[in-house]
């Protein structure tokens, strides 16, 4: 999978970009948590008035006045605190929302060539796990670290302010604290991109072998799925091991640093206060402020934590969105309104990897109207002709041309408008029929979806179900036979009304009914287009306006049936093996319904 992610500066900095949009929510967030943490720096000083002129000084008033101070502050507190969490988790899903926006956006649009080789559970473990992770440092989580930071600055100034030469000792164990925290998170950041893709890895176990249940069950292969899965969930768990003892051995230090500081404090400021040096309030406030530091530091490693995950998983999402795209659109690509339905490529050479080509110099021409039948040996070449057609992938090597247009000049949307694909294994939502049927025509009236699925001989078959065209198919249409599917799908194409169609016409796997009533929905869809057929039926072949007869990425023949049937060659030879049997039994049917 290739990325630029790398290439780029500062995973963090581009994402945090997304906050730049939303930046008044920012400014409010920020200015109550810049608010919040000043208010927190006051306490120290206010029970250091308290104790040395109230206390010691035995001035009620004071105490009183300190009292109403302290709850003054904790209501400001309250209201810094809503508009700090308030706008702190809005920022955080809606950076989110902009994130999963963007990366199922760009999904969406890779090519080809990237699906060929990506896999679901990783893509689906990437729209949601790292997006989950990513969102909490890109909105509260930052904040936080934003906050304890300040606050860290903004105690060792009040520190310093309130007695240079104690506080220099007690924040003798903060560089060292800083360094370890920094020091760690350099750690972990790496070992949590190793347990986001494991993750990736897990959820394509998981989600090939729930797509292939019945596989599963029909070869009793349970057992082989299970310790496939729990191989790779230990070595999920080992590199979270690994973690956990990072942390673990990381953890006490923050806290052991904070307990030298009180230490320090009490050694060295014990006495002095005692001495009258320094009052008891001054020693009191330094303690305050150290203490205060407790709760932040110790979620101060925990948000550098959330910081190494979330550049860990922002990478793996920047990954996918940075793809680079081998099927680009010409800025100045021209709409394709009309089509005749012409189709020419024009010495067309084609490979999936730089060593192997698939195609070479492939030349033909599709006049508006025409059948074109496509057929070989597997690894000929036939489904990558028909993928180049809707510009799935761009030739390495000549031209394809739509009614004289090279479709490398056209809008893709409008290009693909004017096809329509019918394939083997038909693709259905989980959705009802109706709107299966409407997928390409979502602004269809039920009228024209009927006259649809009346042409493709797919309405008998609704209409026996209780809910008709509201019926769910459910998950990949699983409650339909192969056959429906299929008359579902050419409804779909019919209703869609393309100049080209392009289409696979095995129906082995049906029986005779259906695929009879599956042919009679074809030779409807068919008529007025352009059609390309993987054929691998006699009855297609000579219908065929011509036949392409491909072997290891070159036409060996073309012509049509009872012309290549005369000659010497591959098609004579598929023939005798393959579709003799076809003939004797439609001269069979034919003789029978004499």
């Amino acid at each position: 999978m290739k990325s630029e992610a790398k290439k780029r500066p500062g995973v963090y900095r581009r994402l945090l970009g997304y906050l730049r949009s939303y930046w008044i929510q920012v400014v409010i967030a920020y200015t109550a948590m810049i608010a919040g943490t000043l208010l927190n720096l006051l306490i120290p000083q206010i029970i250091k008035w308290a104790i040395d002129l109230g206390i010691a000084g035995a001035r009620a008033q004071t105490l009183f006045a300190a009292a109403g101070l302290i709850l003054l502050i904790g209501v400001l507190r309250a209201f810094t605190g809503f508009g700090q969490r308030f706008f702190g988790e809005w920022l955080t899903f809606r950076v989110a929302y902009d994130l999963r926006n963007d990366f199922y956006d760009e999904v969406q649009h890779l090519p080809f060539a990237f699906h060929d080789q990506a896999h679901t559970g990783d893509l689906m473990s990437r729209a949601t796990g790292d997006i989950s992770e990513t969102e909490r440092f890109a909105g509260i989580g930052l904040m936080e670290l934003t906050a304890t930071l300040l606050l860290l600055i903004g105690v060792v100034f009040a520190m310093v302010f309130e007695d240079p030469r104690l506080a220099v000792l007690a924040l003798i164990p903060m560089p060292i604290l800083l360094i370890a925290t920094l020091r760690f998170g350099g750690v972990v950041r790496p070992m949590f991109k190793d347990i986001q893709v494991q993750l990736g890895v897990l959820s394509t176990a998981m989600q090939e072998s729930l797509t292939g249940i019945r596989v599963v069950k029909a070869f009793a292969r349970e057992p082989f799925e299970l310790s496939k899965f729990d191989n790779e969930n230990d070595l999920w768990f080992a590199k979270r091991y690994r973690v956990i003892k990072v942390w673990a051995n990381n953890w006490p230090t923050f806290t052991f640093l904070l307990a030298v500081s009180i230490f320090i404090l009490l050694w060295v400021g014990g006495p002095l206060a005692m001495a009258g040096t320094i009052t008891v309030g001054t020693l009191f406030a330094m303690i305050s402020y150290v203490l205060m530091l407790n709760g932040p530091v110790q979620r101060l490693g925990f948000l550098v934590n959330m910081a190494a995950t979330a550049g860990a998983s922002a990478t793996r999402v920047f990954e996918i969105v940075d793809t680079p795209h081998d099927v680009v659109e010409m800025p100045d690509a021209l709409a394709l309104q009309q089509t005749e339905g012409e189709v020419v490529f024009d010495r067309v050479s084609f490979g999936y990897n730089d060593k192997r080509p698939v195609l070479r110099d492939i030349s033909f021409r599709a006049r508006p109207g025409q059948t074109i039948a496509l057929m070989g040996p597997t690894g000929a070449g036939k489904s990558t002709i028909i993928n180049l057609i809707p510009r799935f992938y761009d030739p390495d090597a000549g031209r394809i041309l739509v009614d004289g247009q090279d479709i490398r000049d056209l809008r893709l949307h409008s290009l693909r408008q004017h096809i329509g694909i019918v394939l083997q294994e038909p693709f259905l939502f989980s959705a009802t029929i109706g709107q299966n049927i409407a997928y390409g025509r979502s602004d269809a009236e039920f009228g024209a979806i009927e006259h649809a699925a009346r042409a493709a001989h797919a309405h008998e078959f609704i209409s026996q179900f209780p809910n008709g065209y509201d019926t769910l198919v459910g998950e990949r249409g699983v409650t339909l036979s192969g056959g429906q599917k299929q008359r579902i799908a050419i409804a779909r194409a019919l209703l869609y009304d393309p100049r080209i169609l392009i289409l696979d016409d095995s129906t082995s796997s049906v029986d005779t009914e259906t695929e009879h009533l599956i042919q009679q929905a074809l030779n409807e869809l068919m008529t007025g287009r352009t059609t390309f057929i993987i054929a691998q039926r006699l009855l297609t072949l000579k219908r065929a306006d011509l036949i392409l007869v491909l072997d290891e990425g070159r036409i060996v023949q073309r012509g049509v049936h009872d012309e290549l049937l005369s000659q010497t060659g591959l098609y004579r030879q598929i023939y005798d093996l393959q579709l003799r049997d076809q003939e004797e039994f439609l001269s069979l049917q034919a003789g029978t319904t004499t």
